[in-house]
C-alpha cells in the first residue's frame, strides 16, 4: 500500500479533533465540529480550509502563453497581468483530463493550480506536449502550501489580522505579497460561492497563518466535507463528479470557457465535431418533492426508461432541499419535466430544474 502524505498543518488537524480521512493521498480533515455547523460558518461569517494537497505547476519561458492557450481550453493572451483564468485541460477525444486554474504572472509565467488527485496525471500530459514550444514546466507541488478563507466576513478579518491591504483583489486575480518574511501568493476565487481568499505560501509560513486565524476565533476551521456542500449549492463543478474523462465540457454546461474562436486547442475537433451533430447528455439540475438523498451513481428515469445519474446530491443545508446534479440524455432535458430517481429500492419523485440552488457572494 502507498504511504499516505501529510500537509504541513497535519498535526493541527489531529489536536483539533478532525475526522481525518485518505483523500488525494493525503489524510485530510473531513470535518471539525461537524459540516452543518462549519458549512453555515462560511456562507454567515468566515471559515478556513486546508487545500495543501492541490497540486502547483508553473509553466515559464517565451512560449508559456501560446503553449497554455494550446493544452487548454480558455484565452489567455488578452487577459491582464494578476489575472486567474478558469479552464479545462482535455483528451483528444474532448473529454476532460481536469479542470484548472491559470494565474498570468507575465508574458513569459504561467502559475497553473490543479486538482489534487489530477497532479501527476497533469503534470505528465502537460510535459508530454512541450514539443515544438519553448518553454519549461516544473511540478511546483511540493513547495506550497495553501489556506482558503472563505465567507463574507473573510476580508476584513484577514486584512486585519494579516495586516495586510486585499482591497485591489477583485474576483479572479491575485497578487504576491510579503508577509513576516515569507512570500505569499494570494488570489481571489472561492470555491465555495463566498468571497474569500486563497493563500500560497511555504510550510513554514501557512502553519502561521493557519494558527493566527485559529486562534483569533473568528475563523473556524473547516473540512472537505462542507467543502463539497458549499461548491454543489454555488453549481461550481467538481472532477470525477460534473466533469470527468467520459463528459465533455460542453455536455457539462462549461462551454464558456471553451474558446472556439481560438486557432487550436486539443480536443478542439473532437468537440466542434460533437457540438454539429448534437449533444447525447446534458448536465442539469433535480429537486425531488419526497425526503430523500440523491447520491452519485443513482440512476434517473423518466417514466420506466433510464436516462442518467446523479454526479452530485444533498440535502441542501442552505435551502433544505433535496436537490441533485445529473447527467441525462439530451432530449429529456426539459425545465419543469417530472423525474425518478432510484434510491435504493423505491423510485423517488422530482423534476428537472436550473442549477442555480444558491446566489453566489463573490466581491466584482
Amino acid at each position: 500500500m502507498d504511504t499516505i502524505l501529510k500537509t504541513c498543518l497535519y498535526d493541527r488537524h489531529v489536536l483539533l479533533n478532525a475526522k481525518m480521512e485518505p483523500f488525494a493521498g493525503y489524510w485530510m480533515p473531513i470535518s471539525y465540529t461537524g459540516i452543518i455547523e462549519e458549512h453555515q460558518a462560511v456562507r454567515n461569517h468566515s471559515g478556513m480550509f486546508d487545500v495543501s494537497h492541490m497540486g502547483e505547476i508553473r509553466v515559464t519561458g517565451k512560449d508559456a502563453i501560446p503553449f497554455i492557450e494550446y493544452v487548454t481550453t480558455n484565452e489567455i493572451q488578452s487577459k491582464p497581468f494578476g489575472k486567474v483564468i478558469y479552464g479545462l485541460i482535455l483528451y483528444d477525444n474532448g473529454t476532460c483530463v481536469d479542470d484548472l486554474l491559470v494565474y498570468k504572472v507575465a508574458d513569459d509565467e504561467l502559475f497553473l493550480c490543479v486538482n489534487a488527485s489530477n497532479v501527476a496525471k497533469d503534470y505528465t500530459w502537460i510535459v508530454e506536449h512541450t514539443e515544438g514550444f519553448d518553454v519549461l514546466v516544473k511540478n511546483e507541488s511540493d513547495k506550497w502550501s495553501e489556506i482558503a478563507v472563505q465567507g463574507p466576513e473573510t476580508e476584513k478579518i484577514v486584512m486585519e489580522l494579516m495586516h495586510l491591504d486585499l482591497t485591489d483583489l477583485t474576483f479572479y486575480t491575485f497578487k504576491y505579497v510579503v508577509w513576516d518574511g515569507h512570500l505569499l501568493l494570494i488570489s481571489r476565487t472561492g470555491y465555495t460561492g463566498e468571497d474569500g481568499f486563497e493563500i500560497y505560501g511555504d510550510c513554514v509560513a501557512i502553519p502561521l497563518i493557519w494558527d493566527l486565524f485559529q486562534l483569533s476565533g473568528k475563523v473556524l476551521p473547516c473540512g472537505l466535507g462542507c467543502r463539497d456542500t458549499l461548491r454543489f449549492e454555488a453549481s461550481l463543478p467538481l472532477y470525477g463528479h460534473e466533469i470527468s474523462d467520459q463528459i465533455l465540457p460542453i455536455e457539462a454546461g462549461l462551454g464558456s470557457f471553451v474558446k472556439f474562436e481560438k486557432r487550436d486547442f486539443i480536443g478542439k475537433n473532437a468537440l466542434l465535431m460533437q457540438k454539429a451533430a448534437g449533444l447525447v447528455h446534458k448536465l442539469i439540475g433535480i429537486e425531488l418533492t419526497e425526503r430523500a438523498i440523491p447520491r452519485q451513481g443513482y440512476e434517473v428515469f423518466s417514466g420506466d426508461l433510464m436516462i442518467g445519474h446523479i454526479t452530485t446530491g444533498y440535502l441542501s443545508i442552505s435551502t433544505d432541499k433535496c436537490i441533485a446534479n445529473a447527467l441525462i440524455d439530451t432530449k429529456y432535458a426539459v425545465l419543469g419535466e417530472p423525474i425518478f430517481v432510484q434510491i435504493r429500492k423505491k423510485m423517488v419523485p422530482g423534476i428537472i430544474r436550473n442549477r442555480q440552488y444558491y446566489k453566489k457572494n463573490y466581491k466584482q
